[in-house]
């Protein structure tokens, strides 16, 4: 069955719809006016959660390397104490509003801290205006959050380079699009590696290993998509850490794990020497304990290449067991309830 069969709300074509959805969301954040000076951040903070949060991993890992100044990110109904004059807070909400993202974006406020608003409105984007914040509109046409991972991350690392504190961003993005156009045609074929991944995934759950900061990031987006396009359980860590701790876990209930766990590896260039030898030796460590050994390699100049590429393979990795799977990829009733019960309190 096509993943497009069951899907009500569009989110198959959105998510082929990356590579213009980056362009987009780099050209309406150019340009912005009532940023601050860069002599005056001391530190970022990025706020956000879900499908909106993950726009900060991606700060981490794509910038967080270059930037003369730490960046934090914070998925919680508050700021971290250091947050004041001197910090830039990113607060990124899709709908506007997440009720912890605007509950710490206030808090942020009051504590002095310069905001760049990242949202379609709501909440998040009243406050923006009451508050003289500058503001990144996100299209409301895109069908979920976790769909617009473009036009939520790209406006920070525009943001930053038009600031000086990220430059040559331009270039990156540039290197970006280019890669998701070349993978999303192959994922859109009739050969897809999604496909293929997605038929040895099957019924079992993934675990997803990645390295290092790029790795993380690409991980828990696997993780999330594989949660709310297929419904089903993921799980995910990172190198080197994980060779510390969770590959002591895998010496028993092999016989059990070998029936539900296909280990996912998400490799990438910017891999230390060391890291790199790691995989290949837990991946024989592993072996006996997994249905399967997969390896994801990613593709494309340069480190924004590589982790929108690895996203964009994910997010159709996840349409594909969606639709093996008999499910709508849009919907996700648990975390609508969720909310209203939340907000009936």
């Amino acid at each position: 069955m096509p993943p497009e069969a069951l899907d009500t709300i569009g989110m198959v074509e959105a998510t082929a719809g990356l590579p213009e959805q980056v362009e987009a969301a780099a050209q309406v954040a150019r340009g912005l006016a009532g940023l601050p000076d860069r002599a005056y951040v001391e530190n970022v903070v990025v706020i956000g959660m879900g499908g909106s949060g993950i726009a900060g991993d991606v700060l981490v890992a794509v910038a967080g390397p270059f930037l003369p100044v730490p960046v934090t990110v914070s998925k919680s109904y508050d700021v971290p104490d250091f947050v004041g004059d001197g910090s830039l807070v990113f607060a990124v909400s899709f709908s506007g509003d997440t009720e912890e993202t605007v509950e710490a974006a206030g808090e942020a406020y009051e504590a002095g801290a310069h905001l760049v608003v990242v949202t379609s409105g709501g909440e998040l984007g009243r406050l923006a205006e009451a508050w003289g914040a500058p503001q990144v509109p996100v299209p409301s046409t895109i069908p979920q959050p976790r769909a617009a991972l473009g036009a939520m991350a790209v406006p920070l690392l525009v943001v930053l380079a038009e600031m000086g504190l990220f430059p040559g961003a331009d270039q990156w993005l540039r290197l970006a699009v280019e890669q998701l156009r070349r993978r999303r045609d192959q994922l859109t074929g009739p050969k897809s590696p999604a496909l293929r991944i997605a038929e040895r995934i099957g019924r079992t759950i993934p675990l997803l290993h990645g390295a290092q900061a790029l790795g993380a990031a690409a991980g828990l987006r696997w993780r999330a998509q594989v949660n709310e396009n297929a419904k089903t359980p993921a799980f995910c860590a990172v190198y080197p850490e994980l060779c510390h701790n969770e590959v002591a876990g895998w010496g028993q209930l092999g016989d059990v794990t070998r029936q539900l766990l296909t280990l996912v590896n998400l490799r990438h260039d910017a891999e230390h020497p060391q890291v790199a030898r790691r995989f290949e030796l837990v991946g024989e460590l592993m072996h006996e304990s997994m249905a399967d050994v997969i390896e994801v390699r990613a593709e494309g100049e340069g480190d924004l290449a590589q982790l929108f590429d690895l996203v964009l393979i994910g997010d159709f990795v996840s349409l594909h067991l969606a639709a093996a799977a008999g499910i709508d990829p849009g919907p996700i009733p648990v975390l609508t309830e969720l909310k209203d019960r939340l907000r009936a309190r």
